[in-house]
């Protein structure tokens, strides 16, 4: 079997320029952009429960999102091949990290999809194809917990 290397750039900056740096543990921002080439940045932060801002994407919530992102994309792939034709797809994702000490941890996520498909098309078939892009997803092949799916076909 041939093995396929995908490499993913990205681009990170943070600056003290906002404030006197790293001279003690309150000092500094947590505030930063995230990006890729070509593509338009992301304010990230922290968590604010890490003294981060919350009207920033913090790395929690962007480990949530690309596990529901990839789920999505692998289920409307397996659907346009099967025969079943999407027309709405939503998802409330969630994902639970546990602190002990000075690290954390995640240990769950939990997928929500809610998904519109056109009439007519097979109820069953496409609750089932949300179980092979779960197999399939990238990321969810690539972490360490559980990430569980509850779809609902409407």
């Amino acid at each position: 079997m041939e093995v396929k290397t995908h490499v993913y750039g990205t681009h990170l900056h943070w600056t003290a320029a906002e404030g006197e740096g790293t001279q003690t543990y309150r000092s500094y921002s947590r505030n930063h952009t995230l990006g890729a080439n070509g593509k338009p940045d992301i304010a990230a932060s922290s968590d604010h429960a890490f003294r981060g801002d919350s009207s920033r994407y913090n790395p929690e919530e962007l480990l949530v999102a690309s596990l529901s992102s990839c789920h999505m994309l692998w289920y409307l792939h397996l659907c346009s091949v099967n025969g079943i034709t999407v027309v709405d797809y939503r998802d409330d994702a969630s994902g639970s990290m546990e602190e002990s000490g000075e690290a954390g941890q995640f240990v769950s996520a939990h997928l929500r999809p809610v998904v519109t498909i056109a009439a007519g098309d097979e109820h069953a078939k496409a609750l089932e194809l949300h179980e092979r892009a779960h197999a399939m997803c990238f990321i969810a092949r690539s972490v360490n917990f559980p990430v569980t799916v509850e779809p609902a076909i409407v």
